[in-house]
């Protein structure tokens, strides 16, 4: 029993907010800002079995088990297809890559099985109606007093009459991309394809690259859809700006699943031209993401993104000078915090003065803060920050209103607005393709716990989720046994 624990790996990897690229991200080669967050999706993998039985040599398969301990049902691999496809290509990884011996060292360790458990932290799901049917108020405080990797609650429409499956309550942080890198990257991990490391500066680039393409892969086979990518790229390298990769580098995969071998597949994919790009963006010092739940149920992502495709088909030029725009103001924004961040580098005393006295103040008080000309300096890009927000988020509408899809539907303009207007309060908007799904915030020094305060009075959950720019990881023991939860960096509470 000892040895099945010593070769225990785990691997974890963070959920994502998009704050910039929304829809534009999709086409190359339009950035979008893309921060990881401290909610972060587990894999656990270990043997099956104890031992390799003697007459199973000439056995071609390997027995998977897969446990989710939150969906309190105990599931077959072919039941989920990220989990699926990323057995399937970690594994085709290692015969595509290694060596006559080490291929039968391989065939060995797949003889005892795999034996996967995966865990996401509570922040990719919504416990939003747990919190309400215990009567307890909607605070970041009710959703930390709940258990690590608490049982999910399903969106069950009883309407459906039973033949329909419920869909489970998320949050909108990409836990199919961060649950697909984690099983990758505690596989590849497992198998010796990569080392990778707990200490996020040791980790090589080789390796990540390696879970990377992997993983990318698995989750587009698995969507049925090559998507822009930006939530697995996130999930493996951190905080990032990105360029998404070409498609076709997995139109290959996409006609291989019916017909080529799953080795070969693997071995163009690996080879193939990823000219993705990527290049390293967290938030300024001092500033704190947050995200809240408005609780009027969760928007179809690709449906809207189908209507907004339709429209600029339908409208070609109109739309093409509202996504000109669009790209300006997130262009516009990525420079002001860039500049925000050199600024905190370079003059760190002013830089912090300016933001601990806008922290307490309203936006059009700020610039009386600034008494000389660095501080000014640094009030100018917060400012032009503001501006460059205020411009993506109507330009956002404008699409919204054109596609006939609800992008920034009127109650989430209404508590933007509000939150915008509070002291302290940097940036607000939806993440993402937009919707009812979330709302997020950047805030100032010590400011957000008014803004979660202010989000609780109407019916906003505040979540827990922070930023945290490290990306995929390897862990050093059973996340269960640590009880790790995000809540245990949580919010600056009075």
């Amino acid at each position: 029993m000892e040895e099945l624990v010593s070769c225990l790996r785990v691997a974890s990897a963070p959920g994502k907010v998009l704050i910039t690229g929304g829809y534009l991200i999709l086409e190359r080669p339009n950035a979008g800002i893309v921060l990881s967050t401290n909610a972060r999706f587990y894999a656990i993998v270990k043997p099956l079995y104890g031992q390799v039985k003697p007459d199973s040599w000439a056995w071609g398969w390997t027995d998977v088990k897969l446990t989710s301990p939150q969906l309190l049902r105990e599931s077959i691999e072919s039941q989920n297809p990220f989990v699926e496809y990323a057995v399937q290509y970690a594994v085709a990884a290692a015969y595509a890559i290694f060596d006559k011996n080490k291929k039968d060292a391989l065939h060995k360790l797949l003889l005892q099985g795999l034996d996967i458990t995966i865990l996401g932290c509570n922040d990719f799901y919504s416990y939003r109606n747990q919190i309400e049917a215990r009567g307890l108020p909607l605070t970041p405080e009710a959703l930390a007093a709940l258990p690590p990797f608490a049982s999910i609650t399903f969106n069950a429409d009883e309407s459906n009459g039973g033949n329909c499956k419920p869909e489970v309550a998320k949050t909108g942080l990409g836990s199919s991309a961060a649950m697909t890198t984690a099983v990758v990257a505690a596989l590849l991990h497992y198998l010796g394809i990569v080392n990778l490391s707990s200490s996020i500066d040791q980790q090589h680039d080789g390796d990540l690259d390696m879970v990377h393409m992997i993983a990318q892969s698995a989750h587009c086979i698995a969507q049925g859809k090559i998507g822009s990518g930006f939530d697995v790229s996130s999930a493996v390298y951190g905080s990032q700006r990105y360029v998404r990769f070409s498609p076709e580098v997995l139109s290959s995969a996409q006609v291989a699943v019916k017909e080529t071998p799953l080795q070969e597949v693997i071995t163009g994919i690996l080879k193939g031209k990823w000219d993705h790009e990527r290049a390293m963006f967290s938030l300024p010092p001092l500033m704190t993401l947050l995200l809240g739940e408005p609780g009027t149920g969760g928007s179809s992502t690709p449906s809207m993104v189908g209507s907004v495709k339709k429209w600029q088909k339908s409208d070609p030029q109109k739309s093409q000078e509202t996504w000109k725009k669009l790209s300006e103001s997130n262009s516009a924004l990525e420079t002001q915090l860039n500049m925000l961040s050199k600024l905190a580098e370079e003059h760190w005393n002013a830089y912090k003065h300016v933001i601990e006295s806008c922290s307490k103040l309203k936006s059009e008080k700020w610039m009386e803060q600034a008494t000389e000309p660095t501080q000014e300096a640094v009030v100018k890009s917060l400012l032009g920050a503001r501006d460059a927000m205020l411009g993506i988020r109507y330009h956002m509408r404008l699409m919204g209103e054109a596609a006939g899809v609800p992008i920034e539907p009127e109650s989430q303009t209404q508590l933007l607005n509000a939150t915008m207007d509070m002291e302290g309060v940097l940036l607000a908007g939806v993440p993402g393709a937009g919707g009812f799904d979330a709302v997020f915030a950047v805030t100032l020094g010590d400011s957000g716990s008014n803004v979660t305060k202010a989000w609780s009075s109407v019916n906003v959950l505040a979540l827990l989720v922070r930023e945290d720019p490290h990306g995929v990881s390897l862990e050093s023991c059973d996340p269960r046994t640590t009880e790790i939860t995000s809540a245990v960096s949580a919010v600056h509470i009075e």
